[in-house]
């Protein structure tokens, strides 16, 4: 499992924060539970397989949306 942290431009409303928890809960090879969206500082949390999902596809799904990313991390669980 890896960890990506991805700091996206400021979200303006609550329900953005939820169709981007749902896009990214979503993706095959997210582990469901630790995907976290934290509104005030624009990040999102996920563990993900690093055998089935590259962060890339992550970024896209969030972008495919209309959310700029920043930057991305990501380092082991």
């Amino acid at each position: 499992m890896q960890k990506a942290m991805i700091q996206l431009e400021a979200l303006s409303c609550p329900s953005c924060l939820q169709k981007i928890e749902k896009a990214v809960t979503g993706l095959e090879g997210i582990e469901k539970d630790s995907v976290k969206v934290m509104f005030n500082a624009s990040k999102v949390k996920a563990d993900f397989n690093a055998d089935t999902i590259a962060i890339e596809q992550i970024e896209k799904a969030i972008e495919d949306l209309g959310y700029p990313i920043i930057k991305s991390k990501v380092k082991p669980a």
